[in-house]
Parts: structure tokens; sequence; C-alpha cells
């Protein structure tokens, strides 16, 4: 799979599935407190969705993508970086205020590294947000079961594995890196991130998931 290949079916995604607005913008939003006149790293900024709402809140929005034509949609919001995650080397160690990550540290398989990427570069006080498809969600092999009364449960799968799945993206197929929440927390620990504020979010589509895990974002705040 390349991301190069993804942009038209990235362009239909945003633009058909109403989470974005309803779900994920409102959580991202619910973490990120931007503070105008600081500047934020969009790690993953695709076409610049994020960038906008940041340029918005008074922010000085950076963007970093692997998809040249999105990057160059996205330039049109601030300043583009064209590279693949979790590698940062463009940019001077403490030379931002924050970043954020949007639906996209599940498609990193080493993501410890961009945590440590991210304390890297944000200055000591600053904050890192970041929304991602919840752990529970997936794990390989974890799918909803459904019971003759209409009960709906969820089969966690191999939570305790890491791991990856592949899900279809139009004509291509995209990697879903699978980590435990522990683990996603921890690495942001050692990499120096100290969590501020965790909130989840059910499934949005279908009623009877309503009660199954979505969703997660997180705030965290670099350490001295």
């Amino acid at each position: 799979m390349s991301w190069s290949d993804l942009t038209e079916w990235w362009l239909e995604e945003i633009a058909t599935d109403p989470a974005y607005d309803r779900v994920v913008t409102p959580m991202l939003l619910d973490v990120m407190s931007a503070k105008a006149g600081k500047t934020y790293l969009d790690l993953g900024c695709g076409e610049g969705r994020v960038m906008r709402m940041l340029a918005a809140a008074g922010a000085r929005p950076i963007g970093v993508d692997v998809n040249h034509e999105l990057a160059r949609r996205a330039a049109s919001s601030g300043p583009i970086a064209e590279g693949s995650l979790p590698d940062l080397g463009f940019l001077r160690e403490n030379s931002l205020d924050g970043a954020v990550c949007v639906l996209v540290i599940e498609h990193i398989e080493d993501h410890g590294r961009l945590f440590a990427e991210a304390a890297r570069v944000v200055r000591s006080g600053g904050v890192l947000a970041l929304v991602m498809n919840h752990p529970h969600w997936t794990a390989p092999g974890s799918s909803p079961i459904s019971y003759p009364d209409d009960e709906l449960l969820w089969r966690p799968g191999s939570y305790f594995d890491r791991g990856a799945l592949l899900e279809r993206a139009g004509e291509q197929e995209i990697v879903f890196h699978h980590r435990t929440m522990g683990d996603i927390v921890e690495s942001a620990a050692v990499a120096g991130w100290s969590l501020e504020r965790l909130i989840e979010a059910p499934h949005h589509e279908w009623a009877d998931q309503a009660g199954i895990l979505r969703l997660l974002a997180c705030r965290w705040r670099l350490l001295p």
C-alpha cells in the first residue's frame, strides 16, 4: 500500500463521513485547547482540515504528511513538510508549542519513536493532543457478536498482543497497528509526556453498537 495512492479515497472520506464533524473534531477540541499565537505541528496533516481548525483559533499550524498531493492542498493553511512519520528531523529541538495527531498513530508501526520525536521538537510544558481508533477496536480478531435476543457484545480478539490488521480504503488497504492502552500510555510517559486528559467515545454509526468503544482522545503535557 502506498499513501500516495489514497488521495481520492481520503478526500471522499472526509467529505462524506459525518464522523469527522460530529465526533472526531469535537474530541480534538475537547483535549486540545489550542492557544492563539502558539505554533502547533499537525502530524499527518492530510489535506489540512485540522490545520484550518488551528488557524481559525488564532494558532500557527505547521503540517507534515507523506502524501504529496494532500500536503500541497494543506499548504494554503500553513508551512508544510513532505515526509514520512515518525521522522521529524526537519525540525529543531524545542521549536514548537505543541503537536496534534488525529487518526494517524495507529498507522505508525514505531509509535514510541513518534512520542519521542514529538517530545524532542516541543518545548517543555507544551502539549500533545491525540485522537485515535480505540485499542479495544483495533485488536486483530476483534469484532461484534450478535445473539438471538438482539444483544450485541464485542469480542476483544488478541487485545494483549501487538499486531496489525488490514482495512479496505477504496481499492487499497490500510494497515492498522494495534497496541494496548497500557502500551500507548507507557510509551508516552517514557518519552516525557504526562497524561492530563483522556476521553473515550462509542461507535457513532450504528445504534446497536452505541455502547462499544470506538475512539480515544488524549492530551499530554511535556514534563520539564
